[in-house]
């Protein structure tokens, strides 16, 4: 878990000194950076990763790279849901939801694992199915 905690380190700092552009294996890609409070610990926690914009809300998918289980950041939304999201040069505060029923079916049928190699690589290791998977939407709490 080190080497992806540090992986995960480097591309936040590279994040924020590209305000949002970063180089690398995600340049050009839908990326934010998700900071959560853990669930059993209380800290804050900063995950980056991929996102589909759906109007005015984003979405997540907790596919957790195919592991079995839902990623840890999925665990901590589900306890504590307000959030704060940076996405580009913007920072916001936010709260999300698991999006569940027709919409989460919408979701996940609508989303072309083509678009996305992370979400493809995902949905095809997972032994979970991918009905198993939970899209999650966030939306801001900043006035329109």
């Amino acid at each position: 878990m080190t080497d992806q905690n540090d992986y995960n380190r480097r591309l936040i700092e590279e994040y924020r000194a590209a305000r949002g552009a970063p180089d690398g294996p995600f340049a050009g890609r839908p990326l934010l950076l998700l900071t959560t409070t853990g669930a059993r610990s209380g800290r804050r926690r900063t995950t980056p990763m991929m996102y589909i914009r759906d109007g005015q809300r984003l979405l997540v998918i907790a596919s957790n790279a195919g592991a079995p289980a839902h990623p840890d950041w999925y665990h901590n939304l589900v306890a504590h849901p307000n959030v704060t999201v940076e996405v580009g040069a913007e920072t916001f505060d936010a709260s999300a939801v698991v999006v569940e029923g027709a919409e989460r079916q919408r979701n996940h049928t609508s989303i072309p694992t083509s678009r996305s190699p992370s979400r493809r690589a995902g949905v095809s290791a997972t032994t979970r199915p991918v009905t198993r998977t939970s899209s999650l939407a966030i939306h801001s709490s900043r006035s329109a």
